[in-house]
């Protein structure tokens, strides 16, 4: 029994939606949902997986653009942020005015979390740490057994997330950065929300951003 994945990039910013799923269950969650509905269908019926939730890192237009819709089309259930980010979810008709995405619909998430809470997909259970910086409510959901973390745009493969956004904080970031990351092993692998994979490991002593950290 393990926790498997799929990355889906979606939209002009190729922004990686992530498909996690159970493999005795067969059981999935979409992470991030950011537009391209139908790259994101055709990754799941090609891997023959039933779709129970979305979950939701932070809600930047490309990250969160087609949540409401992808609820809809699945009858489900849309988890995460962490509360501070309904300032962004207010902010998703004005998001895809000024960057040129499809109109989109606002919405509410069934469950906002909070750091240390826990979200299941099938019988593979994550924890929610809380990443403030890039955004208010930005969370993560890390994999213990699967030495893995989603991590949406806090950490990148030699970079991090910007700050220069509305309710952004650089150093706030760094902190997160330092105490929900940095703490895990350092085998841990990480999906981003853009650009390709890498270890907590890795960016501990590589990361030009955070290797005073390391």
């Amino acid at each position: 029994m393990a926790l498997q994945f799929q990355i889906v990039p979606v939209t002009a910013f190729e922004q990686n939606c992530s498909i996690l799923w159970c493999d005795e269950t067969m059981e999935a969650v979409v992470v991030d949902p950011g537009g391209d509905q139908h790259k994101i269908e055709a990754a799941l019926s090609a891997n023959g997986l039933k779709l129970t939730a979305i979950w939701l890192t932070h809600c930047h237009i490309d990250h969160a653009g087609a949540t409401a819709d992808v609820s809809d089309a699945f009858s489900i259930p849309i988890i995460g942020p962490q509360k501070e980010e309904q300032f962004w979810i207010d902010m998703l008709p004005q998001q895809s005015a000024m960057f040129g995405f499809p109109q989109v619909k606002t919405f509410s998430p069934d469950r906002w979390l909070e750091q240390d809470d826990t979200v299941q997909v099938g019988k593979q259970v994550l924890s929610v740490k809380h990443c403030p910086g890039h955004t208010p409510g930005h969370v993560v959901f890390y994999s213990e057994t699967a030495e893995l973390v989603v991590v949406g745009d806090v950490l990148f493969n030699g970079g991090i997330g910007r700050t220069d956004f509305p309710k952004g904080d650089h150093q706030t970031l760094l902190n997160a950065i330092k105490e929900q990351l940095f703490t895990l092993p350092e085998p841990t692998r990480f999906i981003p929300g853009h650009g390709p994979m890498s270890t907590i490991g890795h960016e501990k002593k590589t990361n030009p951003f955070v290797k005073m950290y390391g």
